[in-house]
């Protein structure tokens, strides 16, 4: 038999698909979802779009996610929200990280860095918020409480903070208008022509954290 015979025997052949691992596939499966998101929003695409990127049937994705109402869930708790948090920058060695020395200024300058890394995490996360405004979205309610929850979650360290206040509750209003402003500042940021997020952040933290109150706890 000649080579150009058995090449085309060869080529004739059907392709066998690779076979993944459930984890794999998934993973897969939450990286189409987010680029998608991102893109177009939540209410812009099918599981079929995630489907045709990924390369599998849409029963093939749903046998992974559920439902599209799930999947979103799982994008926004799996992706956005499982990094950049406080443990994080604890374990980070960065001035104002240790436990016993925490200051919660260093903290945000950590996060508005980690965030900067990350564009397309955070237009998903924007994309996410303003489509949530809806209340039949199936993140409304957890962006609703989302304000409480940030300020149940950071009020939970031991942050040093400057003597005239007595205690962090003092400062709701503060770590209300840091998040205000850092949402804000993130759609600034994805718009063009685009800002420096972690220079813009740094024009506002002596607003939030006048000097010289603050100038041994930033």
């Amino acid at each position: 038999m000649s080579t150009t015979t058995t090449s085309a025997s060869r080529a004739a052949e059907p392709q066998r698909r690779v076979r993944k691992s459930p984890d794999e596939r998934r993973h897969e499966i939450i990286d189409a979802a987010v680029r998608l998101i991102s893109e177009r929003g939540y209410n812009g695409i099918s599981v079929q779009d995630v489907a045709d990127m990924v390369g599998v049937t849409k029963q093939g994705v749903l046998r992974y996610i559920g439902s599209k109402d799930n999947m979103l869930a799982m994008v926004y708790r799996d992706s956005y929200n499982v990094d950049g948090n406080v443990e994080d920058f604890m374990q980070s060695g960065l001035a104002g990280s240790f436990e016993n020395d925490l200051h919660f200024p260093a903290y945000l300058r950590y996060l508005v860095r980690y965030n900067a890394s990350r564009r397309m995490l955070v237009q998903l996360f924007s994309m996410i918020q303003v489509e949530s405004f809806n209340p039949d979205h199936p993140l409304h309610d957890e962006f609703a409480g989302r304000p409480d929850g940030i300020w149940n979650y950071y009020r939970g360290f031991n942050w040093r903070i400057p003597a005239r206040y007595a205690s962090f509750d003092e400062l709701r209003p503060t770590v209300r208008r840091a998040m205000e402003i850092m949402d804000g500042m993130q759609l600034r940021w994805l718009r063009e022509p685009a800002i420096d997020l972690v220079a813009e952040w740094a024009g506002f933290e002596p607003m939030l954290f006048p000097s010289p109150d603050w100038d041994e706890c930033r």
